[in-house]
């Protein structure tokens, strides 16, 4: 365990597992699905009996008033109701739809904690270059001022050395503030305390791939989780929708029993022939809605609840598949954004080999002019710029990747098999 002070390296696998466990919007998801069990219970209980005790305990003066009894029991349950059936069907489609919220939520949560998870992990690969880069900075700082003391350079050098400095310094303290804010929201996340959290690169799975030319259908865009629990909330409103206008000109039949002890201080012996302490009833109660314009607006607002979800889970579907074709075409320009980006950071490191050999040497350069530490300064810092412009074009391409593999239902896959500790 953890304790505030100490820092240690977290897999991306045991940050993800603890996001998944601490994570509020996992656990208020958690909390709709046993919500709507105990809704489909509440719905299926309408036919299982209730027992009720209770007392009406009280003194009367002549001839008594009410029915007050020292104790009853009463006991009643549905036994025909035309619109329950269609109230147990949208309770069984509010729990699906709650079910698949979750595993919808639980990718998001994944996809935002592996995110954030590489994003620091990044961060602290950049940082180590920026302080490289400020190192040669600094250095060529120093050359230029040497070489104008010497009056081989101008102010002008000088500043524009200065000025690459103070930009990498710049780049250091904004890579600095985000790798803090990445580690307050992975601490909200996983329950971690920020200052302790060290990734592991090592714990990071490869990119997944994808092949650029398939085409998602719209069977397999409904497949995402999110939008199936759109769908099935959208079906249990239509089941209320039913029940609701079921309601009318339907009879409903429910079973009723009761027992009641009466007390003798309310003189009921008086007052009634054949009194009787110990009194029993049982039978059924059939009620026939004839007009209730109350029911009648009642479903016609449950059909309106019931059209507006349909659209909200078409919107739903059309968005998702709108996210998906727009991931899918930019990663083609992703792919290709990298592949330039390596390439010019393999080039910067070759001719900062190059140059470093030239001057160690003390030969010239092609065109004939010898290089000094001033340009093997510069090559240096051209080769940790492009090296950076790399980083961060494989972390957008593989952002890009990861929320395509979100939107298709797969994240989950790619985060279980990253490195267990």
């Amino acid at each position: 365990m953890l304790v505030a002070g100490a820092r240690a390296q977290v897999s991306l696998y045991t940050a993800v597992d603890l996001a998944l466990r601490n994570s509020t919007a996992v656990r208020m998801a958690t909390a709709d699905v046993q919500r709507a069990a105990s809704a489909l219970s509440e719905s299926r209980d309408a036919y299982v009996p209730s027992f009720v005790i209770g007392s009406g305990l009280g003194y009367s003066y002549g001839f008594p008033v009410g029915q007050p009894s020292v104790y009853n029991v009463t006991s009643q349950s549905l036994l025909l109701g035309f619109s329950q059936p269609d109230y147990i069907r949208s309770a069984k489609s509010a729990l699906k739809a709650g079910e698949l919220a979750l595993k919808d939520t639980r990718q998001q949560v994944i996809l935002e904690t592996a995110l954030d998870y590489i994003e620091l992990d990044k961060l602290a690969q950049e940082a180590a270059g920026l302080d490289a880069e400020g190192g040669f900075s600094e250095k060529l700082v120093a050359i230029e001022q040497d070489r104008l003391q010497a009056g081989l350079a101008s102010r002008s050098d000088l500043l524009h050395a200065q000025l690459t400095a103070a930009q990498i310094r710049l780049k250091r303290l904004h890579a600095e503030a985000q790798a803090d804010a990445l580690r307050g929201k992975l601490e909200h996340l996983t329950g971690l305390p920020a200052s302790s959290f060290v990734t592991s690169s090592q714990s990071i799975p490869p990119a997944p791939t994808f092949d650029l030319k398939r085409e998602y259908d719209r069977e397999s865009i409904a497949e995402n989780d999110g939008v199936r629990a759109a769908y099935s909330a959208a079906k249990s409103k239509l089941y209320v929708a039913f029940g609701d206008k079921r309601q009318n000109f339907r009879p409903q039949i429910a079973f009723v029993a009761q027992y009641n002890r009466f007390a003798t201080f309310n003189n009921y012996q008086d007052y009634y022939n054949h009194f009787q302490h110990n009194n029993f009833g049982i039978g059924i109660s059939i009620s026939f809605p004839i007009y209730d314009a109350s029911r009648k607006a009642k479903a016609k607002e449950s059909a309106a609840d019931a059209a507006h979800a349909a659209a909200q889970a078409d919107q739903a579907r059309d968005q998702t598949s709108e996210q998906v074709t727009e991931l899918q075409k930019s990663l083609a320009e992703l792919v290709a954004q990298e592949e330039v980006a390596q390439l010019q950071s393999e080039l910067a490191a070759s001719d900062l080999e190059t140059v470093t050999a030239q001057v160690s040497s003390g030969s010239s350069s092609p065109g004939g002019q010898s290089l000094t530490p001033r340009d093997e300064q510069n090559a240096h810092i051209q080769e940790r710029q492009r090296y950076l412009e790399y980083l961060n074009s494989k972390f957008d391409l593989l952002k890009a990747e990861l929320s395509l593999l979100r939107m298709v239902g797969s994240i989950e896959d790619w985060a279980k098999s990253s490195t267990h500790p």
